[in-house]
C-alpha cells in the first residue's frame, strides 16, 4: 500500500459530532450575556425571549402564518412523542423508517401505544423504502433525514396535497439545512442542538391547521401526561405557541437559540444555510469519489444527506473480514483521529453499519472539512498497515 504522509494542516474546529453539533462560527459565551437568567420565564422578559425564538424560527424557516410553532420539553424526542400520543389512533397509521430513529417511533407506536392498525414500511440502512406504497388516507409518520443512515427524502413530491391523514415528520437533522415543504407536512419536529448547534433539552413542534383540528376533535383512549397535553376543554392551548411553555425552559438555552437564529439570518437565512451544508457535504462526496477505499452508505445520489454524511469502509481487504473485525477497524480509525485532535465524535451510530458519520451542517466550516479529508486517508493507511503487521 502507498505510504500516506501525516497531514500538516489540521481542522481549526475538529467538532464534527452529529448531535450536539458544532456551535456557529465565532461563538463564545459572551453571546449569552443578555440571557434572562434568574428571571421567571413567565415574566415579561421571559415571555418576550421565548416569543422572539418562535418568531425567528418562523422567519428563517418560512413557516406559513397559519401554522403554530411551540417550544416543548425533551428535545426532538419530546416533540415527536407529543404528536404520537396526542394525535394517533384516530385512523390507521403508516410508519415509515429506514434508520434507527424511525425504527424507534415504530417501537413506540406498536409496543407502547399498542395501536391495532399499523403498517410498517421500512428499508435497510442506505436505502429509502418504496414511498409509493404509503397510503395517505392514513396517518403517516416518517423522518425527513435519517440521521443515522445519511439517507433523506429528496423532496415532498411523494405526499399528495389532498391527503386525508396527517403527515408527522421528524425533521431534526433536516430543519435549517433542507427545504421542508410545509404545505405537505402537518406536524414538524426538530431540536435546537442539531443544524444550528444550539444547546440540548428543548424541542420544536410545528402544527398545521389540520393538525390543530385533529387535536381539538379527537381524544385518545389513553391518559396523557401533563407535558403532552396541548388542549384544554377541547380547544388548543394557544399559549404554548406564543412562548408560554408547558414546563420551565432554560433561559440560557433560549438565548443561545436566539443567537443561532440571528447568525442564520446573517448568512442568508434558509438559502444561505442550505448552501453552506451543501458545500460541506460536497467536500466529502468528492473525497469518496476520488478514493476507492471508502463509500457513501446512502446508495442513491439524490437521497444523500447534506448534514449527517454516513460513510463505510469499502476496501476489499477490509470488507472480507468478519463483521466484528470490520467494526473494530472503523472504530480504530475513529479513535486515532480523536487522539490526534482532528476529528471528534465521528463514529457511526451504534445501531448503524460500522463506519464514519461526519456532520456537515451549516455551523461547520467548509475549510475544516477540506482539512479533515487527508486525515481520513492517513488514518485508514495507518490502521491498514497495523492490520497487516498484526497478521
Amino acid at each position: 500500500m502507498t505510504t500516506v504522509t501525516k497531514p500538516d494542516v489540521r481542522p481549526a474546529n475538529p467538532r464534527f459530532s452529529s448531535g450536539p453539533c458544532a456551535k456557529r462560527p465565532g461563538w463564545t459565551p459572551e453571546a449569552l450575556l443578555d440571557a434572562a437568567l434568574g428571571r421567571s420565564h413567565r415574566a415579561k422578559i421571559g415571555k418576550s425571549k421565548l416569543k422572539q425564538a418562535i418568531d425567528l424560527t418562523r422567519e428563517i424557516l418560512s413557516v406559513p402564518d397559519d401554522y403554530r410553532i411551540g417550544i416543548v420539553p425533551a428535545s426532538d424526542t419530546g416533540a415527536v412523542e407529543m404528536a404520537l400520543w396526542s394525535m394517533l389512533g384516530a385512523r390507521g397509521v403508516d410508519m415509515v423508517a429506514w434508520e434507527s430513529f424511525g425504527e424507534g417511533w415504530i417501537t413506540d407506536v406498536v409496543k407502547q401505544l399498542k395501536l391495532d392498525d399499523v403498517r410498517k414500511i421500512t428499508a435497510a440502512y442506505g436505502e429509502l423504502p418504496d414511498l409509493s406504497t404509503i397510503d395517505f388516507d392514513r396517518d403517516v409518520v416518517f423522518t425527513w433525514n435519517g440521521t443515522t443512515s445519511g439517507v433523506r427524502v429528496p423532496n415532498a413530491d411523494f405526499i399528495p396535497a389532498d391527503r386525508q391523514g396527517l403527515t408527522i415528520c421528524d425533521a431534526t437533522s433536516a430543519a435549517f439545512a433542507q427545504d421542508l415543504d410545509f404545505a405537505k407536512l402537518d406536524v414538524v419536529t426538530f431540536s435546537w442542538q442539531k443544524v444550528l448547534g444550539g444547546e440540548g433539552g428543548h424541542g420544536m413542534l410545528i402544527l398545521s391547521p389540520r393538525a390543530v383540528e385533529r387535536l381539538e376533535s379527537y381524544v385518545p383512549a389513553w391518559p396523557l401526561p401533563k407535558i403532552f397535553r396541548m388542549t384544554k376543554g377541547g380547544k388548543l392551548i394557544e399559549g404554548i405557541f406564543v412562548g408560554e411553555t408547558i414546563n420551565t425552559p432554560s433561559m440560557l438555552c433560549v438565548e443561545d437559540y436566539i443567537d443561532a437564529l440571528s447568525w442564520a439570518g446573517s448568512v442568508g437565512g434558509l438559502k444561505g444555510l442550505i448552501a453552506r451544508a451543501d458545500a460541506n457535504a460536497n467536500v466529502l462526496h468528492r473525497f469518496v469519489a476520488d478514493n476507492d477505499w471508502i463509500a457513501n452508505l446512502a446508495k442513491v445520489d439524490e437521497t444523500r444527506s447534506n448534514t449527517s454524511v454516513c460513510l463505510v469502509i469499502s476496501d476489499p481487504e477490509i470488507t472480507a473480514l468478519p463483521a466484528d473485525a470490520q467494526a473494530a477497524f472503523a472504530k480504530a480509525m475513529v479513535t486515532r483521529l480523536d487522539k490526534e485532535g482532528v476529528a471528534l465524535d465521528i463514529g457511526a451510530y451504534r445501531d448503524a453499519p460500522a463506519g464514519l458519520r461526519i456532520w456537515c451542517g451549516a455551523t461547520v466550516e467548509t475549510s475544516d472539512l477540506e482539512a479533515l479529508t487527508p486525515w481520513l486517508s492517513w488514518a485508514f493507511a495507518q490502521e491498514k498497515a497495523a492490520l497487516k503487521q498484526a497478521a
